[in-house]
């Protein structure tokens, strides 16, 4: 954390690394030879955090920094120098093979560890072209494009970029937009490392790498680890820490570099005392789970260990049989397992204490003598030392306990290193270090490495508390000890900030060291308003204000201003108290990340991070420049500081904010000030510009950046429209800070431009066909007519069939079933069908769309209603001819000067139906202040002040009838499914749809039975969310002393049967004297132990007043009525499971509770007691920076797959995984996404083995950022499965399965399509391996859930029913299989007829089972009649062969190898396993809805897939 900060920053230093840095940077962008050395990275950072050396002391997202970097830069996240410092690091550490499950590869971008084999070839060049262009390039001046975009946190400079990336991206692109070409000109070159007493060995490094870094690689090394106090010295010569290789004159290929050890100092003593204690406990997970130092857990390793143990050479012979609880129909969901303990991690202690010694500090005497400090350490003998740090190394005195006496004891054991004398003192400690390290060694990097981000785990085991000096230390002093002698104290946060957004930004080294600055310094940065916001919350920081009243007060730690989410002196008195005091953070947070993305050059925003901690909210923000020393009256030269009253400007900001307001589509707009005159504005009014004493003009209170949402803002005198109305809207929230979302704002103009672009175009392909003019001229009357009876109502058409078949109850099932079986059939159509298809799909809209209105006449849609039926059958029937050639005219016709008027009747008709603001062309942008209270507009009585009204409103209606239905139809479709309220909320957000719409879709799917699972999901959030705004209100209540009895008590309440469970009465002693402390703590400003009083009101609470309050919320907040009021009604009623509604309360509200096994059912205890309750974390909100680079890179590797060519989509989404490197560091969860899909693209061209590592790393950083939980993570164990399975690993396979049904099941429970996945997968295996009994189990259950979710035509179900037959045919059952697979023949039949290919395959499958059956009952017969030779006749059962099960697998995971085109094939080794058209084995899968990675567009509202294997169906995962 900051205030333990290690830097070293002054003005020269930092211009010095400012200048060598970009040179380092370059490396990491060049092509295949930086590829290979990103491993570099991790043993690096590794040894950075293993002791805070002069570079790396960071520690929990970092405060101690570097004086090599600027700003806080570790250099550990220079990540990728080219090639190597680690080839015998990695390999004598035992990294190569890290669990003996996976073989390394040495092309594998990431920590294989380095081989020969892996050193560049001195000869090779690699070149990387990146493609960039500005945003606004790709707009016409006259037609403002709308940029897709991929994430709605992305600036608009990469919307632009992104737009390049789609079909239009050819070769002629790329030499045309070449903005970087940068050539590898130096190579990696072995350099032989000399360390005292150790063997010399050879290193392999590259000349851009500095010297320091040699220094992290020996301090990580298993026979140089005890070493921090040494120089590198060549020929005589000490080589400077912070010298890049290539600029030290003599050091060439076979140099001998000297490892010389040199004179501690108390700083050098104290950091070697560290590093010792950081190696004697690397192996305790102990700040994982207490969420420390950016540690996290991974069980993989554990999983796959306990594989190996029990595998036998026979692969029939493998114990497969699933624990119970993992059986279909199970009810049992033990929660020891999530986090298993592995016996192997536990290593013998080295010694008892190692601590300083109560002598210190030495007196002077002793200091002329060089005694720099001194340390007690106790044996695992028992013997206790008294041991001298001096300036020459480390020997034990004469002291005791009672008796100083520093003089050198008889056996003194002087050393250099302290492991060094502990190993001569204690045989115990020699012996268990020793072992410690080679375990140490054994463990993957990816395990040690610390997360840029924390990770918290709701649940942990009782750890042994220990003595640790070090932490205790750390805990109570505000600087570590040696920061003392180094200058810098404490960081400037804000500084830090600004300077790296100040980086330039031309070309792509830049821009890499540019966002690797801001990535870092942002880490670094909420690690330390974490800390200092739990600080400020336990009452340790004292308020600058401490006069105020508590909730009042405002605290200054560590350089980062805080502040409390309370309605301070009535601010937000007319927007909801402290209902809005509490929601403007969040808001203000979304406005600081739009700014941010926007990056503006010039415009600043502060670092912002809400943290939310023991029912409080904290915003911490870093300071500006003079904010303190003056009023904020005098401070703000933009704005309004009330909310409208007073209004000022500043020509400076009114330039920067309209560039911005521009990307942002904020409409400038002019309000009145109180003297009357007219000021225009460029963002929202709470919007304040202040300059501070650096000359730098900030921005902040950005909470109201997006419009507001009318649907929640009752308004008097303003009406919405109908269709909105019947939908019980416009609806009272308990704040007026309800705003829509970045998301939706992108989503809904690009909806409005495609249907401005669609009537513009139909429109001129009717003026440039006059023959056709006189056909078509009742149509145009018609569209003409519906533009002029409601312009806004035409917008629909794009939503229709959504709300179709959303609405339409009575056939939703067959609704569900056909719009995935019409998907299915059309890709099993070849391609000589593909007309025919096309015809059927356009009549398929206009019946649709007919079917809608007549929904809307009938009365069954009350979204839909205000539809003309005349506009929609005309617009769908012109909409569908609508051709290319018509949009690019109408694009060529807007660059050119409209004279003729024709096209500007066309052009103002367009902009009509589009509800553009002006007639002349597309222009949709918003004022965010048309419904602010309290500001005065300059003419509102005008049209155009309607106008903008109108948009806003337009812009919440979609909301309702556009992006909702959208979802809706998605998840019907397959295409999401959320586990866990995290994946929707990303979901519903990803689509700017905020979390008070969940009562409306809950409503909406409450009688869709194949969205059951999703309606059982928004009504557990709905009740998790209700219960964490209760638990924060009872927190605030609650004192330190009373935590743990507090939140137990909460969660008996909550998921208990007991109806009146009695909390435990707090200590006597702890409560008398209550009053008196009080009133101290008033004095002396301290927070909480003032607002978080003993008080014995959280006690009275009660399971019934709790659900009553639930409902009562819940019928509030989300207008949804709950028909439940006890736990047990609302698991009955909702299907609910106690442990999934346990995991989301803890994981939201950060309550870690004690890993056992809880008895949810009892009803004669509490379920918890106070010793369950561990610890409370803080739940933290911030900014993801954005590696725009590398994202780009990854984008087109997935348009290149999408194209076919999947080796040139392999090499960019490979440099995309070393640009993602280069930017976040070793360990992200952009890193996991882009490792996931190197994975599935080596397993299609058949490197089976590469895939393997790859997936396995993707693997282990899911469970270190994710969470071991986490759906993603569940994702990553089926993929490793598939690919393990394939190697031959067929138990390693099936406990990986084993593991995410587990998981699911905790998450979510056996109620969701995703199961049915799974557990196709897992019968598939089991019976490849021979259990059959078991197999069908699980195939069983998978067919229910399919025919549950996918309906009674759908192919899946066909597949399932197919599975299921070959299982009851391969156990000589025939009867039973000849049923399932006439089931799944009749679908064949149904959707293909009887000459396609499947239908064809499966007739032939039943004419063989009814011939065995036929066999069968002969022989069966002959037996009764007693004829002896019956019995010798052979029963032909099919056994299914491992590689038939594989296929079968790769089609249920929707892997499909395929034949690569030439393009593709260079040096890409390809197979393909069937002969028959692609097209024909897709009708076997629909899309599952789980494995892709996906890149939501809030743009579109929709998710735009990221390519699927080059005509691949691959599985769509829910949320990346």
């Amino acid at each position: 954390m900051a205030e333990d900060s290690v830097i070293e920053k002054n003005t020269s230093e930092n211009a010095e690394q400012t200048q060598k840095l970009p040179s380092e940077s370059e490396l990491s962008c060049q092509g295949d030879g930086a590829l290979k050395t990103a491993d570099s990275a991790v043993l690096k950072l590794k040894a950075a955090t293993a002791q805070p050396n002069l570079v790396n002391g960071q520690r929990g997202g970092g405060d101690a920094d570097s004086p090599a970097t600027m700003n806080g830069m570790n250099s550990d996240h220079q990540d990728n120098r080219l090639n190597g410092d680690l080839n015998t690091t990695e390999a004598q550490n035992g990294h190569e093979k890290p669990d003996q499950v996976v073989q390394p590869d040495t092309k594998c971008p990431l920590l294989n560890g380095h081989s020969e084999a892996s050193v560049d070839d001195p000869d090779s060049k690699s070149e990387v072209v990146t493609e960039q262009s500005d945003a606004t390039e790709s707009n016409s001046e006259d037609l403002p494009s709308v940029n897709g975009t991929e994430e709605g946190d992305k600036s608009k400079e990469v919307e632009g970029e992104n737009d390049e990336r789609t079909d239009s991206e050819k070769e002629s692109q790329k030499d045309s937009k070449v903005e970087d070409v940068i050539v590898i000109q130096d190579t990696a070159f072995t350099l032989k490392i000399v360390p005292p007493v150790s063997e010399a060995f050879e290193l392999q490094v590259s000349p851009q790498e500095m010297v320091q870094e040699i220094h992290q690689v020996l301090m990580d090394r298993e026979d140089t680890c005890h070493r921090t106090c040494f120089s590198l010295q060549l020929d005589g010569n000490v080589l400077d820490n912070f010298a890049e290789l290539k600029s030290i004159e003599g050091l060439k290929e076979g140099s001998v570099v000297k490892v010389v050890e040199e004179p501690y100092t108390v700083r050098e003593a104290r950091i070697h005392v560290r590093h010792v204690r950081d190696l004697l406990k690397s192996l305790d997970p102990s700040d994982a789970y207490n969420g420390m130092d950016c540690q996290s857990l991974s069980f993989l390793t554990t999983i796959l260990n306990d594989d190996r143990k029990r595998t036998k050479s026979n692969a029939d012979s493998v114990d497969c049989t699933p624990p119970d609880y993992l059986m279909p129909s199970s009810k049992e969901r033990p929660l020891v397992n999530l986090q298993p303990i592995s016996k192997e991690s536990r290593v013998a202690s080295c010694m008892k204490v190692l601590t300083v010694s109560g002598w210190n500090p030495p007196p002077g005497t002793r200091k002329m003598h060089g005694d720099l400090m001194y340390l007690y350490v106790m044996t695992m003998e028992g013997t206790s030392h008294h041991i001298t740090a001096s300036t020459r190394g480390f020997y034990i005195n004469q002291s005791t306990q009672e008796m100083f006496n520093p003089k050198p004891a008889e056996q003194k054991h002087s050393s250099h290193s302290l492991i060094e004398l502990l190993n001569k003192v204690s045989p115990i400690f020699k012996k268990n270090f020793a072992q410690l390290l080679k375990k140490r060694a054994q463990r993957h990097p990816f395990e040690r490495v610390p997360t840029p981000f924390q990770v918290y785990s709701w649940m942990a085991p009782q750890m042994e508390h220990t003595i640790d000096s070090i932490r205790a230390e750390d805990a109570y002093t505000s600087r570590l000890g040696y920061e003392e002698h180094i200058p810098g104290q404490t960081r400037d946060w804000n500084e830090e900030t600004q300077t790296t957004r100040e980086l330039p930004r031309k070309n792509l080294p830049e821009r890499l060291l540019r966002e690797r600055a801001i990535f870092k310094v942002h880490s670094d940065f909420v690690a330390a308003a974490t800390r200092g916001a739990m600080a400020v919350i336990d009452g340790n920081v004292m308020a600058i204000n401490p006069g105020e009243d508590t909730k009042m007060q405002m605290f200054i730690w560590n350089n980062i201003f805080f502040s409390l989410g309370f309605d301070v002196k009535d601010h937000y008195k007319e927007f909801g108290g402290d209902a809005a005091a509490l929601v403007a953070p969040s808001n203000d947070l979304q406005g600081v990340k739009a700014y941010n993305n926007v990056d503006i050059e010039g415009l600043y925003t502060l670092g912002t991070v809400v943290i939310d901690y023991r029912g409080y909210r904290i915003t911490a923000q870093s300071i500006i420049p003079g904010i303190l020393e003056r009023e904020q009256e005098e401070s703000v030269i933009y704005g309004s500081i009330d909310f409208g009253k007073t209004v000022v400007t500043s020509e400076k900001y009114q330039e920067l904010l309209a560039k911005s307001a521009q990307q942002l589509k904020i409409l400038p707009h002019k309000v009145t000030n109180h003297k009357g005159g007219e000021i225009e504005i460029f963002s929202s009014i709470e919007c304040k510009g202040i300059k501070g004493n650096d000359g730098r003009h900030y921005v902040l209170d950005l909470l109201r950046t997006f419009p507001p949402d009318i649907n929640f803002l009752p308004i008097e005198g303003e009406e919405l429209n109908d269709d909105v109305k019947a939908l019980d809207f416009p609806r009272q929230h308990r704040h007026k800070l309800c705003c829509l979302r970045q998301e939706l704002i992108e989503a809904f103009v690009e909806h409005q431009y495609m249907v401005f672009v669609r009537y513009a175009a139909v429109l001129l392909m009717q003026q440039q066909k006059p023959e056709t003019n006189e056909n078509n001229s009742e149509t145009t009357t018609n569209i003409d007519k519906s533009i002029e009876e409601d312009a806004n109502k035409t917008s629909e058409t794009e939503t229709t069939k959504d709300l179709d078949v959303i609405i339409s109850n009575d056939t939703i099932n067959e609704a569900v079933s056909e719009k995935d079986d019409k998907k299915d059939c059309q890709e099993e159509s070849n391609k000589s069908e593909e007309t025919d298809d096309n015809k059927k799909s356009e009549n398929d809209l206009n019946d649709n769309l007919k079917e809608a209105a007549n929904a809307v006449l009938s009365g069954k849609c009350p979204m839909l209603n205000g539809l003309d039926t005349t506009g929609i059958e005309q617009l769908a029937e012109n909409i569908t001819n609508v051709t290319d050639e018509a949009a690019k005219a109408l694009a060529e016709t807007q660059k050119k000067k409209l004279t003729d008027s024709s096209h500007k009747e066309v052009i103002a008709k367009a902009s009509k139906a589009a509800g553009s603001l002006v007639d002349t062309e597309f222009d949709i942008r918003f004022n965010p202040d048309v419904f602010s209270e309290g500001v005065t507009h300059v003419n509102p009585e005008s049209e155009q002040f309607q106008k903008e009204k109108r948009v806003v409103k337009d812009a919440a209606r979609f909301l309702l009838v556009g992006q909702i239905p959208t979802f809706i139809r998605e998840c019907l479709e397959h295409n999401i499914a959320p586990l866990d309220g995290l994946t929707l909320t990303e979901a519903l957000h990803q689509r700017g749809i905020n979390i008070r719409y969940l009562g409306v879709i809950a409503t909406i799917v409450s009688t869709a039975p194949p969205l059951s699972y999703l309606y059982r999901l928004l009504v557990s959030e709905m009740i998790i969310r209700a219960a964490k705004h209760s638990f924060k209100i009872y927190m605030q209540g609650v004192g330190m002393v009373s935590l743990s009895v507090a939140i137990s008590h909460f969660l008996n309440c909550f998921l208990g049967s007991l109806p009146n469970p009695q909390p435990p009465k707090a200590d006597d002693e702890m409560s008398n004297g209550h009053g008196k402390k009080k009133r101290n703590k008033k004095k002396t400003g301290r927070l909480i132990t003032a607002l978080g009083q003993d008080s014995i009101a959280w006690a009275n609470l009660s399971p019934t007043e709790m659900w009553t309050n639930l409902k009562a919320e819940v019928k509030e907040y989300f207008h949804f009525t709950l028909e439940c009021d006890s736990i047990d009604t609302a698991t009955e009623t909702y299907n609910l499971q106690k442990v999934t509604l346990l995991r989301e309360l803890c994981t939201k509200c950060g309550v870690q509770i004690l890993l056992k096994d809880y008895d949810f059912d009892t009803k004669h205890k509490a379920i918890f007691t106070e010793n369950d309750i561990i610890n409370v974390f803080p739940v933290v909100k911030h900014i993801n920076p954005i590696a725009s680079d590398a994202y780009n890179f990854f984008q087109s590797g997935q348009a290149k797959i999408q194209q076919g060519h999947l080796k040139e989509g392999f090499e960019l989404i490979n440099e995309a995984l070393n640009l993602f490197n280069n930017v976040y560091g070793p360990m992200h969860p952009e890193i996991a996404s882009c490792m996931r899909n190197l994975a599935r693209l080596n397993y299609l061209m058949g490197e089976h083995g590469e895939a393997l590592e790859m997936q396995q790393k993707a693997v282990m950083m899911s469970e270190r950022c994710n969470g071991v939980d986490h759906p993603n993570t569940i994702s990553e164990y089926m993929h490793l499965a598939l690919y393990c399975f394939a190697n031959g690993q067929v138990t390693s396979a099936l406990k990986l399965m084993y593991r995410s049904r587990y998981l699911t099941l905790l998450v979510c429970g056996e109620d969701h399509p995703e199961m049915a996945h799974f557990d196709s997968n897992i019968g598939l295996v089991l019976h490849g391996v021979g259990e059959s009994d078991l197999a069908l189990k699980f195939l069983e259950r998978a067919r229910k859930t399919t025919l549950k979710y996918h309906g009674t035509k759908s192919l899946k179900t066909a597949l399932s029913n197919h599975l299921v037959g070959r299982v009851y045919s391969s156990r000589g059952d025939f009867r039973t299989a000849l049923r399932h697979e006439k089931e799944a023949y009749t679908i064949y039949k149904e959707q293909f007829g009887e000459h396609h290919e499947k239908t064809k395959e499966s007739s032939e499958f039943l004419r063989q089972l009814t011939q065995q059956a036929v066999n069968f009952q002969k022989t069966m017969n002959e037996i009764r009649k007693g004829n002896s030779r019956a019995a010798m006749r052979p029963i032909p059962f099919s056994v299914p062969s491992i590689a038939g099960v594989l296929d079968t697998l790769n089609m249920i995971n929707g892997v499909f190898f395929i034949p690569v085109s030439i393009k593709s094939k260079q040096g890409a080794k390809t197979t393909t396993t069937t002969t028959e058209p692609l097209e024909s084995i897709k009708a076997e899968v629909e899309t599952p809805p789980e494995g892709k990675v996906e890149s939501p567009s809030p743009s579109s509202g929709t998710a735009s897939p990221i390519p699927e294997q080059d005509d691949t169906t691959e599985k769509m995962e829910v949320l990346r």
